[in-house]
């Protein structure tokens, strides 16, 4: 009873309560030190260097959407729905990079890291903690997932966006990894894909990003309203 009586008195759950600013602060600084890691000992000697991989722009746009909410927190900026945006572009981006990596990982590790392995502390930040902050804040926190339509058209852009730079800039400026129909291209299968293969695998992850976002808005619905 006496427990029930101190949750009846706890006052809602603002951005700016100390437990949700201590919350981003933490997630802030994870994101910071990891881009900070990708930017600084990632390897820039093959063109494109960190950004030939969809995980590093899913990083970055963790480290973009964590600056934000913590800059509301601090009441650095206005609350806007460019935020929400961000944020929901950020959490479903992130899916996106946890489902398809670990779906041809575990299909064969070859896949995604030319069998060359990655180190626990750094596989399951971008690949598992990482994502799961933004989806925590994105969802419980923030609120996000309200504008749909402007959500859906950076989300589907990001998609293209990615597909022109492997296609157009990465794989043609790069000679590794090789596979058996082209080089260049960032991850490991995709060189061992026909062009029209590897159109169909960039139309099928818009796909995947338009049905995560609808995932998300339901998850969102059934949730508690936020103050």
């Amino acid at each position: 009873m006496d427990i029930c009586n101190r949750l009846e008195n706890v006052g809602p759950m603002t951005s700016k309560s100390p437990a949700v600013l201590l919350f981003r602060l933490i997630v802030f600084a994870l994101a910071l030190y990891y881009t900070g890691w990708a930017l600084l000992m990632s390897d820039w000697g093959n063109p494109g260097g960190p950004l030939r991989y969809l995980t590093n722009w899913a990083l970055f746009l963790s480290f973009f959407s964590a600056g934000a909410m913590l800059a509301l927190s601090l009441g650095r900026v206005a609350d806007s729905p460019r935020w929400r945006v961000l944020a929901s572009v950020a959490a479903v981006a992130n899916a996106v990079v946890v489902i398809q990596y670990w779906r041809l990982y575990f299909d064969d590790p070859a896949n995604v890291n030319s069998g060359a392995p990655i180190e626990a502390w750094l596989e399951y930040y971008l690949h598992l903690l990482g994502p799961i902050l933004q989806w925590i804040d994105a969802l419980f926190l923030l609120g996000a997932f309200r504008h749909h339509l402007k959500s859906l058209f950076f989300m589907v852009l990001l998609v293209l966006c990615y597909a022109l730079w492997v296609e157009l800039f990465v794989g043609p400026m790069n000679d590794a990894p090789q596979g058996s129909v082209t080089s260049g291209l960032p991850y490991p299968f995709l060189n061992n894909m026909e062009l029209n293969a590897r159109l169909i695998f960039y139309g099928i992850n818009a796909a995947v990003i338009v049905a995560l976002y609808g995932a998300f808005v339901l998850i969102a619905r059934f949730l508690p309203a936020r103050a």
